[in-house]
């Protein structure tokens, strides 16, 4: 085991944070193929690589946030995959914890519904993003096309994290998975998983303010034997 390439990566993935808040400039069209062909280095089941990703130019951006965004106002959630029916024990603490810090960051009150529900739209609006990756899988590949989907999403944000590009991965999107099959025409034999907005982060913004802390490993870890 090599200790430098460990603590490098151990760096990269400490360093990554879900960005809320990005600047307009957008990133060039050869480092997101960069990242792409780094992040294409994960594992897949069978190196089936199921994922497939739309990805779009600032012009393009603009023109889906304002469409979506007022799309997602008025439509009831309708993904492709099934969310989760509750958070309980220690998993809701946690999304507490996380959501209070977003909003403490941000100067919402506890019960300002209005608020965070305004917060909560920004999802599609992308954050101000000029990028936007809509993360697509095979339907007959089912979970397991899902899990390594989720494996992709995390060697994209980690490898934008080392090309100075800021991420945030957004399960939001998949909410309105009928909306971007249309805009999109991704055919109906693939699922929508969900987006990754990126871009250069606003490092003044409040919403960027603030970091999540991590399970220790003897929280997760189960030693038998």
């Amino acid at each position: 085991m090599s200790d430098e390439d460990l603590a490098t990566l151990d760096r990269l993935l400490a360093a990554r944070w879900s960005c809320r808040a990005f600047r307009e400039d957008p990133v060039p069209e050869e480092s997101v193929a960069r990242i792409v062909a780094t992040a294409q280095r994960v594992a897949s089941w069978n190196n089936t690589q199921p994922w497939q990703l739309i990805v779009t130019r600032k012009p393009e951006t603009d023109r889906l946030r304002a469409a979506l965004h007022a799309h997602a106002e008025a439509a009831a959630p309708e993904p492709d995959i099934p969310f989760p029916t509750a958070y309980e024990g220690i998993y809701k603490e946690r999304r507490s914890v996380c959501g209070w810090q977003l909003y403490g960051a941000l100067g919402i009150e506890r019960g300002d519904r209005a608020a965070s529900a305004r917060q909560m739209m920004e999802n599609f609006r992308f954050f101000g993003a000029p990028h936007v990756a809509i993360v697509t899988s095979p339907r007959a590949l089912g979970t397991y096309g899902v899990l390594d989907c989720g494996a992709f999403v995390t060697g994209f944000m980690t490898a934008a994290q080392a090309a100075g590009v800021a991420t945030i991965a957004q399960a939001a999107l998949a909410t309105q998975a009928p909306f971007l099959r249309d805009w999109f025409a991704i055919p109906e034999d693939r699922l929508l998983v969900c987006g990754i907005a990126f871009g250069l982060a606003d490092p003044d913004h409040p919403a960027n303010s603030y970091r999540t802390e991590r399970a220790a490993p003897g929280d997760v870890l189960d030693w038998r034997g």
